[in-house]
């Protein structure tokens, strides 16, 4: 049975706005699908103590708000997926901001981040006091990404960029610990955690793009 959905009755903005966003879970769904759709059981993978239920109610509420859509891929794989819609993707600038405000509240003890938090996470520490233009090639869990830095730009995308300067493939936890942490990455390589390509001076420019969270 679906529960009737909780406003704030309020006319103001924000309070319309926490009226669509607002409810657990949903702006990490929206997070999960910045960097294109999902399935629905990727969407599970990235948020594992969502429970379906309320994953499948916040994705309806989503919709309904003109957020997020439900698609069908090109055949042969005519698989529903779900994408931000343009109206969805309106908020990165927002979860951005907000990811870097988050970023000096002290972490608490959890899960690890998702892909696709972590990747995010690359977006909002971004530090864009550095004169570099660099492509690199990223490997995370088997899920090939490109990172594209020009100056005070930066672009994820999915899929293996065609001529990166460097490649990294390495798992969440350690290039969170390389970038955010201050983990050498000879010493992650050492390891067997990292693996390199490319112009190796261009590799360990990698973490400098990113300013340490404050907490």
């Amino acid at each position: 049975m679906r529960t009737e959905r909780r406003s704030y009755a309020d006319p103001c903005g924000i309070s319309r706005a926490l009226d669509a966003l607002g409810e657990r879970w949903a702006l990490l769904v929206v997070r999960e699908l910045m960097l294109g759709p999902r399935r629905f059981g990727q969407l599970k993978e990235g948020l594992p103590d969502v429970s379906p239920n309320v994953l499948s109610q916040r994705l309806r509420e989503l919709e309904a708000d003109g957020v997020v859509q439900r698609v069908l891929l090109e055949p042969p794989a005519s698989l529903p997926v779900y994408e931000l819609t343009a109206r969805g993707r309106e908020l990165e600038p927002i979860l951005v901001e907000l990811g870097r405000w988050g970023s000096a509240t002290p972490r608490r003890r959890g899960r690890e981040m998702s892909t696709a938090s972590l990747l995010f996470a690359l977006r909002t520490m971004f530090d864009r006091g550095h004169d570099d233009r660099v492509t690199y090639g990223l490997e995370l869990g088997g899920e090939q990404f490109g990172v594209a830095i020009d100056a005070d730009e930066l672009a994820i995308s999915r899929g293996r960029p065609e001529h990166p300067d460097a490649h990294l493939s390495t798992d969440v936890t350690t290039l969170r610990t390389v970038v955010f942490q201050g983990t050498s990455m000879r010493a992650a390589e050492q390891a067997g955690a990292l693996t390199i390509s490319g112009d190796r001076r261009a590799a360990a420019r990698f973490p400098k793009h990113f300013q340490k969270p404050q907490a």
